[in-house]
């Protein structure tokens, strides 16, 4: 199959997946409004509760706003109906280029993948859920009305950076099982990988306090020891399956060859080896 042939196989996958999309989004359209109110769920049970109105309100910068809002939410619900279509189309362009080890590497890998970022998504909003009424008592003396806009982006990149954040071992236990790195590696950079994932948890959460990044740094590190965990496992099962497996890469193995090498005669040829004659 030629360059073009790729492009124009490419290019057709991608309509079919837009054209899902599309439809999932207009049935989400119609499910926007309760998404909404379940995403807006925390703020309003703590305002309710907290106002002598009982009245959850929210503000909007621009005219369309909430508008916009909901079609964010119909285009997320889209994405997640549309999901067997375009990881579909995903899967057959690169499929036909893969080996059958590494098709099988791809199945574990989404296998795990789902279930973890969808963990990340649910500790993201219990996360919210709960530090909403601290954050938004801490005033209590003020009468503050949140914009609408910025209360969904808040909550949704929660929930992405989270989900992103539960991958990130995963990665690592791929990485091990394609031979990039080994299990004593992974676990002696644990003091690096500890940091780095503080750091990243610190830059992606979008509030300040030190809360909601230590329990996402805490989960991550957690997951990274598992996946540390099965790298050994991974490699102990290397081990016994090859006959080198006690090598490093660099280091020489033995030849273990019971015949004797006897001395060459003067032409080169080994006569107590060979019977033919050259």
């Amino acid at each position: 199959m030629s360059l073009i042939d790729h492009v124009r196989e490419l290019r057709n996958r991608l309509f079919k997946a837009s054209v899902a999309v599309v439809i999932g989004m207009a049935i989400g359209l119609f499910f926007a409004d309760q998404v909404v109110t379940f995403i807006t769920e925390p703020y309003c049970d703590f305002t309710t509760a907290n106002s002598p109105t009982n009245d959850c309100q929210f503000s909007q910068a621009v005219m369309l706003e909430a508008f916009m809002v909901n079609l964010k939410v119909a285009l997320y619900i889209g994405l997640v109906l549309a999901a067997p279509i375009w990881l579909y189309q995903l899967w057959a362009f690169i499929a036909p280029g893969l080996h059958k080890r590494e098709r099988r590497y791809t199945y574990a890998f989404a296998a795990v993948a789902a279930p973890l970022f969808a963990a990340g998504v649910v500790l993201a909003f219990i996360v919210v859920s709960r530090s909403l009424p601290f954050f938004l008592g801490l005033g209590n003396q003020f009468t503050s009305i949140v914009n609408i806009g910025g209360y969904f982006d808040f909550v949704t990149s929660m929930m992405l950076y989270f989900g992103i954040g539960f991958l990130f071992p995963l990665v690592v236990a791929a990485l091990n099982m394609v031979g990039v790195v080994s299990a004593k590696r992974l676990l002696g950079w644990w003091r690096v990988a500890v940091f780095l994932m503080f750091a990243f948890a610190a830059i992606v959460t979008p509030t300040p306090d030190p809360f909601n990044m230590t329990i996402l740094a805490l989960c991550m590190s957690v997951l990274y020891f598992a996946a540390v965990g099965f790298a050994f496992l991974n490699d102990r099962r290397r081990g016994r399956n090859s006959q080198y497996g006690d090598l490093a890469d660099d280091e020489m193995s033995s030849i273990d060859d019971p015949t004797p090498v006897s001395p060459v005669d003067g032409d080169g040829w080994n006569r107590n080896r060979y019977d033919e004659t050259p």
